[in-house]
């Protein structure tokens, strides 16, 4: 017990500027994967001591949570989940059920439930935790625009465009206001309204969206950021679709270098640019040359590993390629 309350008393006292300063903010972002990449196994191994000491504070939430989407950036979606359970259980023991905190970790379960296609599951955490967000931060705070995005995102993999539509909209409009034109949240909802023009054939009014994302993209964030590369592949799809194929195959292959360095070459999202390539290849009959990308794609999905996280310094240079296996708790 004595152990248990030191542990718990050296937490509270690491609870703000320290935390961040240990285990930075946006730990889905490619850009903090060099201090996470060393960071994580030792995270892990407080959060296990903690575990099994019965501590529970709002610092073990911050870092499971930090940790759970630093695995999801990676691609290791069910040790990531495991961990946002986690982080959203210690929230609701410890906080009210309408704190902002426990929206936020409500939102970070379902973006993983989201990505692994269990909409119904994810649905009811979006709704909760936008709701909680507009009573107590207000209609036009940045977070509520989260929620707007990432519930319309949901619609969209549903099928349902005409629901998700208002809600990117809404959520454009505050983050412009609030966060100003060239932000990188805007490019998200830019881009992403692209994406839903796209789905309904909407070809004209989707390119200058994409277009505008890429630009604020690549300006704010890097040309090899994985952020561009989405927007890239976007783009791309929306002139393959059109016949433009000389215009699409070059924004494939920058796409795809970026992930490949950026995610490692076993990543969902470099699959995912493995197979449009394919198919860009495929539509033009060149069958020799989008049979190996098909394939590689596929085999890329079927991985075992819990997770495949690669890290580049600046020298260019591939750290390590980590198995987190067991990782979660």
């Amino acid at each position: 017990m004595a152990l248990c309350n030191s542990i718990s008393h050296d937490l509270s006292a690491f609870e703000h500027g320290p935390l961040n300063a240990f285990a930075p903010e946006q730990s889905e972002d490619v850009r903090t994967w060099n201090v996470w990449f060393p960071l994580s196994p030792h995270v892990e191994t407080l959060l296990e001591h903690a575990k099994r000491l019965g501590v529970s504070t709002q610092v073990i939430s911050v870092l499971t949570n930090k940790l759970g989407l630093y695995l999801k950036g990676c691609g290791a979606y069910t040790q990531a989940e495991l961990l946002l359970r986690r982080a959203l259980e210690i929230e609701e023991q410890s906080l009210r059920p309408e704190d902002p905190e426990v929206a936020r970790k409500l939102n970070s379960l379902a973006e993983v439930l989201n990505e692994t296609n269990r909409l119904r599951e994810a649905e009811p955490l979006y709704e909760r935790a936008l709701a909680i967000r507009e009573k107590a931060l207000g209609p036009e705070h940045p977070d509520v625009a989260q929620s707007l995005n990432n519930l319309a995102r949901l619609y969209v993999n549903q099928g349902q465009h005409a629901r998700a539509e208002p809600l990117y909209e809404r959520a454009l409009a505050i983050r412009e206001k609030v966060l100003g034109p060239e932000h990188p949240d805007v490019a998200t909802n830019l881009n992403n309204l692209a994406a839903l023009y796209y789905r309904q054939g909407q070809y004209v009014q989707a390119e200058p969206l994409y277009e505008r994302a890429l630009a604020i993209r690549e300006k704010a964030l890097g040309p090899e950021h994985p952020d561009v590369a989405t927007s890239l592949d976007g783009l791309a799809r929306l002139y393959a679709d059109q016949g433009q194929f000389t215009k699409a195959e070059p924004l494939y292959e920058r796409a795809l270098t970026i992930r490949e360095k950026a995610l490692g070459p076993e990543h969902p999202d470099v699959a995912a640019s493995l197979n449009g390539l394919a198919r860009l290849y495929a539509d033009q009959s060149q069958f020799t040359k989008a049979e190996p990308l098909y394939k590689r794609g596929f085999w890329c999905k079927r991985l075992k590993r819990p997770v495949h996280c690669r890290n580049t310094p600046d020298d260019g240079t591939d750290l390590c390629t980590r198995s987190l296996q067991g990782a979660a708790f």
